[in-house]
């Protein structure tokens, strides 16, 4: 039996690994309080937040949370993500540590900022 796509992102929460679902609304809770206004939504089978243009996204995996808030967006905190993996338009926060919840709020405050002052766009 198949099972069915999350389509709400308290769904998607839900059908995460336990070990995820803290994590999640914790990041959940950060991101609604940064953008308020943003809609959720899921694309891409992944929770994002959504303005004029997407703002950023997360998913949950075995051992961490990946926050995707663009590359250009985690450039000026390049020092402090220094401990943690990165691809080019994400970062990994492992479940075995809390998360950086300051950090998160002020990368997430970038992008938001930069969408609405330049319009920036999601992915580079």
């Amino acid at each position: 039996m198949q099972k069915t796509k999350p389509t709400t992102v308290d769904e998607y929460i839900e059908s995460a690994p336990s070990a995820a679902q803290q994590k999640l609304q914790e990041l959940r809770s950060i991101l609604k309080e940064v953008a308020p206004d943003a809609k959720e939504k899921i694309k891409w089978g992944n929770p994002v937040f959504e303005g004029k243009r997407i703002l950023f996204s997360f998913s949950a995996f075995k051992d961490h949370i990946n926050f995707m808030p663009t590359g250009p967006s985690l450039e000026p905190f390049a020092n402090e993500l220094a401990e943690y993996k990165k691809g080019k338009d994400t970062v990994q926060f492992p479940y075995d540590k809390p998360l950086p919840k300051a950090l998160i709020k002020k990368i997430a405050a970038y992008r938001a900022r930069d969408v609405r002052d330049n319009d920036a766009r999601w992915m580079y």
